[in-house]
């Protein structure tokens, strides 16, 4: 058993360090003016390339991954195929300088990449003997991966004359003079990564179908849960969370180098204190589940959400400054950029909180041979319908808070957010009710 716990931990790194090494410092890549090395995008199309195309992804991902791993494909083989194919679509992508090929070959990526998460989730349900203990502990390692993806490669590709040193951000070094231009490389870092992680699919625990099933379409009995209220009610809510959630990775980047001066090679290291955090936050889940039950377990998250987001649009009512750099071309710490670096402790608080608890209510809730699918008619609305409001929402944000587009009034959008969470918080804590808490336990948590 700890052999396979070993093997599905090693899934999770890999998982979410193909998508972490690329995700939080891809819209600065898309947002800079091309003379600097950007693509000069709005961030309208920033909101349609990682909003529309994740959200196509992840409503096809019932209909695709579910229905295939569920009932006629091994999990295992299954997602290697698909870590392949996607590998190959991120280098390509890599090479694109045009808003239509960049939508395009983004949204083939999400068709290929969204179903992954779902399958890798319910594969490490499926071999865990007490997931609601082992899960959160499996889980973390994604968390980790993400992590070592967005430190490694600002170190080994951003930086020259790199030092180590004891405080954050525990390395300082001079930035490349085309660091900007340099970002798009996390693509092909990604691709490579992905096949390397689909061969190592292979050794994956075997995960059969489920033959015998007497529905067999799984997905229309996934979506059958939405009879239950509490299944209902956590749907509305996480649609509206998914949406400020997917707008935290769009905007986070060019408001730290915009607004609050960071230089671009430390924007990835300083969004991954969040998933810091999520480590020390996925270890206290099953303490938190006990503790406070799934309602208010999942209603602390979206504070945290609200929070967050109200920290950010105080230190944005300041003038917006340029990079501070000292004589040697690094980068200097003032005050409001520790506060909004470091307020994303919070961060960990809303992944663990809200959507990992959300996860494990959904597997705890779902029948034995529908969980890929169940996973995925819960992955359609934070990644798929979610995103598709994001992207529009945040070109509404644009133009009400930009200029030709590109957000400017970085508080009026940091508040807006944050009165959207609160809200949502309230809704959920007011209408939820835990349908399955006869069966969480203190044994089993």
């Amino acid at each position: 058993m700890n052999f396979i716990k070993s093997r599905l931990g090693i899934m999770m790194f890999l998982q979410y360090a193909v998508w972490g090494v690329w995700l939080s410092i891809l819209p600065t890549y898309l947002q800079s003016p091309t003379a600097e090395g950007g693509l000069g995008f709005s961030s309208g199309q920033i909101g349609w390339i990682l909003g529309l195309a994740g959200s196509i992804g992840a409503v096809c991902a019932p209909f695709i991954a579910g229905q295939i791993a569920d009932r006629y494909f091994s999990t295992e083989k299954f997602l290697a195929v698909l870590l392949v194919l996607g590998g190959a679509v991120k280098i390509i992508t890599s090479y694109q300088t045009s808003f239509s090929a960049w939508l395009i070959l983004s949204i083939v990526y999400s068709i290929l990449y969204m179903p992954t998460l779902s399958l890798t989730n319910s594969m490490a349900f499926s071999h865990l003997d007490n997931p609601d203990k082992d899960w959160p502990r499996i889980r973390v390692l994604g968390t980790i991966g993400w992590i070592s993806a967005g430190w490694i490669f600002p170190m080994v590709w951003l930086q020259s004359d790199l030092q180590f040193q004891i405080l954050p951000p525990f390395f300082v070094g001079t930035e490349v003079a085309d660091a900007t231009a340099r970002l798009g490389d996390t693509l092909i870092v990604s691709g490579v990564l992905s096949m390397m992680y689909a061969g190592f699919c292979l050794f994956l625990p075997n995960t059969p179908p489920k033959k015998d099933s007497v529905e067999k379409l799984a997905f229309k009995k996934a979506f059958a849960l939405l009879h239950h209220r509490s299944f209902a009610i956590l749907i509305l809510a996480s649609l509206p969370i998914s949406v400020i959630h997917q707008i935290y990775f769009m905007q986070t980047g060019p408001f730290f180098e915009n607004q609050l001066g960071m230089l671009v090679t430390y924007i990835m290291p300083a969004m991954t204190v969040g998933q810091f955090a999520e480590i020390g936050f996925l270890a206290m889940l099953g303490m938190f589940l006990v503790k406070l039950g799934f309602r208010w377990t999942i209603a602390l998250g979206g504070l945290a959400y609200f929070t967050r987001y109200a920290i950010w649009g105080l230190i944005s009512m300041q003038e917006a400054s340029g990079p501070s750099v000292d004589a040697a071309g690094q980068m200097v710490w003032n005050m409001p950029l520790m506060i909004g670096v470091f307020s994303q402790l919070l961060h960990g608080l809303c992944y663990a909180c809200f959507f990992a608890s959300a996860f494990m209510y959904v597997d705890r809730i779902a029948d034995a041979d529908i969980r890929n699918s169940a996973q995925t008619v819960f992955g359609i609305i934070i990644l798929g319908v979610g995103p598709v409001f994001a992207g529009p929402f945040l070109g509404f944000l644009g133009n009400v808070f930009g200029e030709n587009g590109v957000i400017t009034n970085f508080a009026g959008m940091w508040f807006t957010l944050s009165a959207i969470a609160l809200v949502t918080t309230v809704f959920f804590a007011t209408m939820f009710e835990d349908e399955t808490a006869e069966y969480f336990t203190d044994q089993t948590a």
